[in-house]
C-alpha cells in the first residue's frame, strides 16, 4: 500500500511540475500570459478546449494505467514493473506524447500564437529524439522480447485503426 501511495504522489507531482506541466502549462503561461486573442470566435474557443481536453486524456489515463497495471510511475526513477500495453497503448506506443501534441495544437489555436506552434515543433523534435535515443533502448533492456514484439506491432506516432491484441486488460 505504501508503494501504491508513493506512486500516486510521484505521478501527480510529475504531471504538475515535470514535463507535462512545463510543456502544457508553464511555457504557454510564459509565452501568452494566458491571454486569448480578442477576435476569437466562440466555436474556436470550444474547438480549442476540445483539443486540449482530448490531448490531456491519454496522459491522465496513462498515470492510472502505469500505477495499477504496470505497478510503477511515468517517472524513469520508478518505472513500471510490467510493460504497459493496454488502453491507449494498444493503438500507439506513445499516447502521452501524442496527447501533448494535440493539446499544444489546441493551445496554439486558443491563443492564436505562433510561439506555441514553435514550442510544439520543438517538443515533437525533443520527444522523437528522447524516444529513439533513450526510451526505446531502455525498454528493450528492461522488457526484452516482450517490448520488441509490442514495438513490431504498434506504431510509434500514428495510431493503429484496430487495437493490438496484447495480453493486458
Amino acid at each position: 500500500m505504501a508503494s501504491f501511495r508513493r506512486n500516486v504522489i510521484f505521478s501527480i507531482l510529475f504531471i504538475l511540475f515535470g514535463g507535462p506541466g512545463i510543456i502544457l502549462f508553464f511555457l504557454p503561461l510564459w509565452i501568452t500570459r494566458f491571454r486569448v486573442s480578442a477576435w476569437e470566435q466562440w466555436w474556436q474557443i470550444l474547438l480549442s478546449g476540445a483539443l486540449i481536453a482530448l490531448g490531456l486524456t491519454p496522459g491522465l489515463e496513462s498515470v492510472r494505467r502505469f500505477i495499477l497495471v504496470g505497478r510503477g510511475t511515468l517517472i524513469p526513477v520508478t518505472p513500471p514493473e510490467h510493460l504497459v500495453v493496454s488502453g491507449f497503448y494498444r493503438y500507439v506506443r506513445n499516447p502521452m506524447y501524442a496527447g501533448v501534441m494535440v493539446a499544444l495544437a489546441g493551445e496554439a489555436m486558443l491563443f492564436f500564437n505562433r510561439d506555441i506552434l514553435i514550442e510544439a515543433l520543438l517538443a515533437f523534435l525533443f520527444f522523437n529524439l528522447f524516444i529513439r535515443l533513450h526510451e526505446e533502448p531502455s525498454l528493450v533492456r528492461r522488457y526484452a522480447d516482450e517490448y520488441l514484439l509490442y514495438k513490431g506491432n504498434v506504431p510509434r506516432w500514428l495510431p493503429r485503426l484496430s487495437p493490438w491484441g496484447g495480453h493486458q486488460s
